[in-house]
């Protein structure tokens, strides 16, 4: 009997270390590929966050900082803006100056990198943050390289750049980039490259160009991972969209930052107005399953205490 206990004792313990060396394997794996396998899987439950420009609320946008804050906060896509410097250099930047977010003035493509570093960045409120400086995109990818998947915005013009500097930081896979181009200049584009971003068409959809670009998606037969779909009010127009983007086993992507790109339902309204179950509830009614937030980590929290994360 005692045999029989020491051995059933002995294999809890083989199970308990089984499965602790489990989860260190998984902690210490790619995170990043990880959400890709998501972003993939058209039946996944798991709702995905995209922060926008970071978590601009606490440090400046589009900064180390921002990133590596949505990045402890649990966020899955971190969106980014670039913009081309006079010597070639891709940094992070939404405006075509760099008024608004630094202590300098001027517009980014007549600036080479050394001279934006001279300046420091501001908070959302305009204050000088001391000890930093506008990041670069090499310098970003290396934060969240294995941890979070980029969104490149306002970066399309530079794809070629970008995929040059991914494939050398080995990236590649955990980027991902939107647009409006027709499916016949996406595909093309892909084809000059071995490898390439991830792309979603974004569709205005009640919108005559929106509505034409998803027709010639859906006409085409193709099947991108996920669409973004804006809409400037909630309909059967927009309910049939997503059904439409669900049934060809695509993803559904809205974009809550500004009621203009949803309909009313923004993260404002969610914040300060009707709240989180009447705005974020009826954006997952849709069957949407990836979100770009201003406020990342209360979007979390919302979807975790529904079991949606």
């Amino acid at each position: 009997m005692k045999r029989i206990v020491s051995i059933l004792i002995s294999c809890a313990c083989l199970l308990l270390c089984a499965a602790s060396c489990g989860q260190k394997a998984q902690d210490s794996g790619n995170h990043a590929m990880w959400i890709v396998r998501q972003i993939e899987n058209p039946k996944s439950k798991y709702v995905l966050v995209a922060s926008h420009r970071g978590d601009w609320r606490n440090f400046p946008e589009n900064s180390i900082p921002a990133i590596e804050s949505v990045i402890r906060m649990g966020v899955d896509i971190m969106e980014l803006d670039l913009k081309l410097t006079k010597d070639s250099v891709l940094v992070l930047m939404h405006d075509k100056t760099i008024d608004r977010t630094t202590t300098g003035h001027g517009k980014v493509q007549d600036l080479t990198l050394d001279s934006l570093m001279t300046f420091n960045l501001r908070s959302m409120h305009g204050v000088r943050m001391p000890d930093t400086h506008i990041t670069t995109l090499r310098d970003a990818l290396l934060a969240c390289k294995d941890k979070i998947v980029v969104n490149v915005d306002q970066g399309y013009e530079y794809y070629d750049l970008v995929l040059q500097l991914s494939d050398e930081l080995g990236v590649t896979e955990q980027l991902l980039i939107k647009g409006k181009k027709p499916a016949s200049a996406v595909r093309a584009k892909m084809a000059e490259h071995e490898r390439n971003m991830m792309y979603m068409p974004i569709i205005d959809i009640q919108k005559p160009a929106g509505a034409a670009l998803f027709n010639e998606y859906m006409e085409a037969g193709e099947v991108p991972l996920a669409y973004e779909v804006c809409f400037q009010q909630l309909d059967s127009t927009v309910y049939d969209c997503a059904r439409k983007i669900l049934d060809s086993g695509s993803k559904l992507w809205v974009n809550t930052l500004w009621g203009s790109l949803c309909g009313g339902y923004d993260d404002d309204n969610a914040y300060v107005g009707a709240g989180p179950g009447e705005v974020y509830g009826t954006i997952l009614s849709l069957g949407t399953s990836i979100i770009q937030t201003d406020r990342p980590e209360f979007l979390i929290s919302y979807l975790k205490k529904h079991g949606r994360r």
